[in-house]
């Protein structure tokens, strides 16, 4: 048995429990609560312990005797633990003139990536870029040879329709605007933008009040969203027809999120500011006028105490915690219509996306913004702003998980590496919970969730928070729950510098449930099969119901498969004695 353990791989040995013992399974009695495996020297085995979880952020766990079934099936077995994972390329990859530039550069980077074993790249693909030149005068030449560059590096890749603009969001560190002749149109009626209460503007996406509304030489902005997409499909099929294309993220509104620009630092926002309502265009107010006209109450106006960007709840008369507006009759009226908006928004765009790419090998993909501060008070002030009405007795995001299913749709969500105690105490944040409320909404609904971390991050804390979340019960049977994919920001020279280049080998190694890189998606079921016309099993009204509050799904305490310190020191000075020795 000793010279069996020896000649076992040290890969398949599990990051936290254990990181000595033998691949052979072994499964534990089964417990009232949810169960996860973990390797056993004592038994030689993989087990599953009794274990007690909690939605929140403990559990314990102890080990019952373990009992050995079929082990010809554990390579499948951890297959079913499989999270691909991708990473997000540089924001200005392509550049404002559409080259692709360093193209050389961005070669090796890419080729150097495809050691640390990840899935794929995510890219995004620029409106402001493809249709600068005019009205449908697409140009995707720069795209095409990038998308070969990532073929070239057998990688898959995930492509975003970023309707917005670059520049003005935490991270940012280019500037692409949208289409000048959309700005031009922008000149003579701003209320196409995004407006707050005192009239300020702004252009990084347009305002989804003008939806419908054929203001852009004859298209409305759904149109051109729907046309942009369609040429997308047209010069790009062979890659979606080779399977390169795997994913097709439709951006529905600034940082390509499904929300308001209610916090924007070219506005003068600065974290953990409460940020403001965007709905004082013209074409929005009239909207709501006419709403409380409906209802009989024209009386009833746009919140004019809601404070500004910088605020903190209980300053301002609209969020203050114990009897601010939002507790009232006007205001909840208010917080639903606007929050319904967005949601209209969104279904309508990912409608067309879904009529667009019918029929083709790839899936759908939305993001939702992990807004983590003030999540820990009573009025969720940020996440209120932004357009999700969620609340301690309100659910703010089931309605968004059920619109998403409609179209076949991966929520994408933000924020996953982020723990509670890493935030400052002002902030009153909550990501841990937040995540663990949006991803349950998903997987309660039945659809794929996929997520981001929202800021980069390099060291095992960060790393290891992202493997709990995307399998919160850690390694089981079946592989549930289970997040579809993580997509890495971003691409750069320090993430492949070390030692932080051999900590993301280890991550995704973890990641992929200590499984070498699967080039066959369909053994960790993740086959693509062809999209299928959206869901209209129930109206648009009854979707919008959707705000009872439920618990969300069991969470561990910490991931079974974590980073180990000094795991990656020591996995480099390894690396390197046996390169000199060679």
């Amino acid at each position: 048995m000793t010279t069996v353990l020896r000649m076992m791989s040290p890969n398949l040995i599990n990051g936290r429990n254990l990181y000595k013992g033998s691949q052979i399974l072994v499964k534990g009695e089964e417990s009232k609560s949810r169960s996860h495996w973990r390797f056993s020297t004592k038994e030689v085995s993989l087990r599953t312990p009794q274990a007690t979880v909690s939605s929140g952020v403990s559990s314990t766990t102890t080990e019952p005797k373990g009992r050995e079934f079929d082990t010809t099936t554990y390579e499948d077995n951890m297959l079913a633990n499989y999270v691909p994972v991708y990473v997000m390329l540089q924001l200005g990859v392509i550049t404002n003139d559409n080259v692709l530039e360093n193209a050389e550069k961005l070669t090796k980077q890419l080729k150097k990536l495809k050691q640390s074993q990840v899935d794929g790249v995510m890219v995004d693909v620029w409106w402001g870029i493809v249709e600068s030149n005019g009205p449908k005068q697409y140009q995707w030449s720069a795209y095409r040879n990038l998308f070969e560059i990532v073929q070239s590096c057998g990688l898959k890749l995930q492509a975003i329709m970023s309707f917005h603009r670059c520049g003005g969001n935490i991270g940012d560190d280019v500037n692409i605007p949208l289409p000048k002749w959309v700005l031009e149109i922008g000149e003579t009626n701003p209320d196409i933008f995004y407006t707050n209460k005192i009239g300020n503007r702004n252009e990084e996406c347009l305002s989804l009040s003008v939806d419908n509304l054929s203001l852009f030489s004859g298209r409305t902005a759904v149109e051109m969203y729907r046309d942009y997409m369609k040429s997308f499909r047209e010069n790009m099929e062979d890659f979606i027809s080779s399977g390169v294309i795997i994913d097709i993220e439709v951006g529905l509104g600034p940082a390509g999120e499904l929300r308001y620009p209610s916090y924007t630092e070219t506005q003068g926002w600065v974290f953990p500011g409460i940020g403001e309502f965007q709905c004082y265009d013209k074409y929005l107010r009239s909207d709501y006028e006419e709403e409380v006209r409906r209802i009989g109450h024209p009386e009833w106006k746009l919140p004019e105490n809601a404070g500004q960007y910088n605020d903190v709840p209980e300053q301002t008369g609209f969020f203050e915690y114990s009897n601010g507006a939002y507790l009232e009759e006007e205001g909840k009226f208010f917080l639903s219509w606007y929050s319904r908006k967005l949601l209209l928004h969104g279904d309508q765009i990912l409608d067309e996306a879904n009529k667009v790419f019918l029929g083709c090998k790839l899936k759908l993909a939305a993001k939702v913004s992990g807004i983590h501060w003030w999540y820990k008070t009573e009025s969720h002030a940020a996440e209120l702003t932004a357009g999700y009405y969620n609340l301690k007795n309100r659910d703010g995001y089931a309605a968004i998980a059920k619109m998403m299913r409609r179209h076949h749709a991966i929520l994408n969500f933000t924020c996953l590496e982020m723990r509670n105690t890493e935030q400052p105490a002002k902030a009153k944040s909550g990501p841990q919970e937040l995540v663990q409320q949006v991803l349950s909404c998903g997987w309660r609904e039945g659809i794929e969730v996929a997520g981001e971390n929202a800021l980069p991050r390099f060291d095992r804390d960060g790393y290891n928070q992202v493997i709990l979340n995307a399998r919160p019960n850690g390694i089981n049977r079946n592989g549930k729950p289970r997040m579809f994919g993580f997509t890495y920001l971003r691409l750069s020279d320090r993430l492949l510098s070390e030692p932080n280049f051999t900590t993301f080998k280890t991550f995704v190694k973890r990641m992929h449930a200590n499984q070498e890189y699967c080039s066959e998606p369909e053994r960790y079921n993740h086959e693509l099969l062809p999209l299928e016309r959206a869901i209209n099993d129930e109206s648009f009204e009854k979707l919008v119901e959707a705000t009872e509050p439920i618990d969300p799904l069991l969470w561990l305490e910490e991931t079974d498969m974590s980073i180990r310190p000094f795991e990656s020191v020591l996995s480099l000075l390894k690396s390197t004695f046996f390169r000199n020795k060679s």
